[in-house]
């Protein structure tokens, strides 16, 4: 082993860089969440960990800077509020209120990818 190969650090996984790591947490809280509304449309639970894991998008974006660990795709916001929408226009009628705040969502985040 050279002096070069001795002295650089171990590259870490992409699997492994923090963002990635808040990710995952973020799938597993909508996961638990949107199984906990499908049981019950009137669960508090479901709200907290709904807001979590939107507080969790803050972080990863937060992280994926400071460690110089690429950028949060828009994608995991993307389908977490695509979940809840198709899942709210179940539940309450109306459904073409949730439906239409559905596309919206997908306009403007097709024009946010789009402009960067």
């Amino acid at each position: 082993m050279d002096k070069k190969e001795r002295g650089r650090p171990e590259k870490l996984s992409v699997y492994l860089y923090i963002p990635n790591i808040v990710g995952y947490m973020r799938v597993v809280l909508n996961c638990v969440a949107f199984v906990l509304l499908c049981v019950s449309p009137t669960n508090t639970l479901f709200s907290l960990l709904y807001f979590f894991s939107f507080c969790c998008d803050a972080v990863d974006g937060w992280c994926a800077r400071v460690f110089n660990q690429g950028f949060s795709a828009l994608l995991l916001s993307l389908v977490s509020t695509a979940c809840l929408l198709v899942i709210l226009s179940q539940v309450y009628r109306p459904s073409l209120v949730f439906l239409s705040l559905l596309a919206l969502d997908i306009a403007s985040h097709w024009l946010q990818m789009y402009r960067s």
